[in-house]
Formats: C-alpha cells, sequence, structure tokens
C-alpha cells in the first residue's frame, strides 16, 4: 500500500539512531493516530559489530514494533557522507514524496560525526525542498517543523515529550538491535554503546528528563526556530 502522506518523518543517519531518540514519541504519535515513517541514511555499515545484514533484520523488527507506516534506507556510506546536492536532493524527493508537517533528525551535537552532518543536511534538505525550481518528480514541499531528537551528549533540550506510557516499547524497539547492545554471551569487540550502563541509559536518561519536567519518562528534543502556541492546551 502507497503511504500518500506523513504526519512525521523521523531521519537517522544509522540503524538505531531514531529508536534511541526518539521512539517513544514516535509511538506515542501512532497511539495518537499520527502516520509515522523513519528514514535510515547508511546501513550501518562500518559498526563494530553487526553486518548490513543482521542491521537490515533489526531496524524492520523494530519498524514492526512501533507500528511505522514505511522505513527506508538511502544506502549512503556510512562515515563518508556529505552535505552536498547529490544528498541533498535524495532526501529532497523524500520529503517532498510523503510530505510530512513534522521532520525529526539527529542532534545537532554529538560524539559521533555522521549524526552532526546527518543534522545539518536535513535542515538544509527540508529548506531547499520548499524551493519550487528545484525540479524533481515531485511538488515543492516545505516541512513546518525540524526538530532535533538528543543522543550521547546530554544537550539542554527545548522542550520535552512526555513518554511514560511508550517507555516500553522505546526500550523494546532498541533491543531488537540486538548485535549492538548488551549482550554478556557475545565474543565480539567492546564498544561504547554495548556496555551495561548504556543499557540502562536507554530508562536513566529518560527518567531524568522525565523528572525535570515532573513526569516518569521523557525525550527531549532541541528546535531551529521559537515554537508558537495558540494557547495552554497541551500543557502538562
Amino acid at each position: 500500500m502507497k503511504i500518500e502522506k506523513l504526519d512525521i518523518l523521523a531521519f537517522g543517519a544509522h540503524p538505531d539512531d531514531v529508536e534511541l531518540g526518539c521512539s517513544g514519541t514516535l509511538y506515542s504519535l501512532y497511539l495518537q493516530g499520527k502516520k509515522v515513517g523513519i528514514i535510515d541514511f547508511t546501513k550501518g555499515e562500518l559498526g563494530t559489530r553487526g553486518t548490513e545484514e543482521t542491521r537490515k533484520i533489526e531496524a524492520d523488527n523494530a519498524k514492526n514494533i512501533l507500528q511505522i507506516e514505511i522505513r527506508e534506507n538511502l544506502g549512503f556510506p556510512d562515515g563518508f557522507f556529505e552535505n552536498t546536492k547529490a544528498y541533498q536532493l535524495k532526501i529532497i524527493e523524500k520529503i517532498r514524496m510523503y510530505k510530512p508537517e513534522i521532520v525529526l533528525c539527529n542532534a545537532v551535537l554529538d560524539r559521533h560525526p555522521d549524526h552532526g552532518k546527518a543534522s545539518k543536511l536535513v535542515s538544509d534538505s527540508c529548506f531547499l525542498s520548499g524551493l519550487k525550481k528545484i525540479e524533481t518528480q515531485y511538488n515543492a514541499w516545505r516541512p513546518k517543523h525540524i526538530f532535533h531528537y538528543i543522543q550521547w551528549e546530554n544537550l539542554k533540550p527545548d522542550f520535552c515529550i512526555d513518554i511514560s506510557h511508550t517507555i516500553d516499547k522505546k526500550v523494546e524497539s532498541c533491543l531488537a538491535y540486538k548485535t549492538q547492545f548488551y549482550d554478556e554471551n557475545s565474543s565480539e569487540q567492546e564498544t561504547p554503546i554495548t556496555s551495561k550502563n548504556f543499557l540502562e541509559s536507554i530508562k536513566y536518561r529518560a527518567q531524568d528528563l522525565g523528572r525535570l519536567v515532573g513526569v516518569d519518562y521523557a525525550e527531549g528534543f532541541t528546535t531551529e526556530k521559537y515554537p508558537t502556541f495558540i494557547n495552554f492546551d497541551g500543557f502538562i
């Protein structure tokens, strides 16, 4: 079934970026009846653990857990994609195809250099997507909002989303990436994200953000411009 339009489109430099950064929010939006999609830039082929094949299986499993409408992989080279016209045009095609009102993408600053690169690449592509003189098979479309989820670095969020009712789905979707996170029986090389501490941090970081905003668990986002509200409905 072809999806004509998505409400929210989340981009990630690697499979599992979206799950770690904003999957609680995405599942909450699904429960509200929103159409949600994920587009991964790379196959994570430079990752210390796993293979392109296992990462694909894991990404598909996470998609099913989160009830995502579409999940695509653009096949950009892991570690070596750049903010250039060729890559921008591929993203513009997807933005115009799915016409999301809201785009979510990587953290503006993070430990992995691909994350910051992906953040700027998406931001620039969203702007360019609204220019009608850039010709593609789809009409010009510019999302109303671009929000950046928070990853390794403890960036100060501009706002938080309550995920108290979806934290278990967030954890479950992250654990779909069996090759990437803590496994006491694994003989593969350790990485910064394979420790038990990192696995536990998925919940305790969300819990700490929740503590700061008065809920049990939350995900934080940064914005590129001030959000505007009609009234105070929806505030906790």
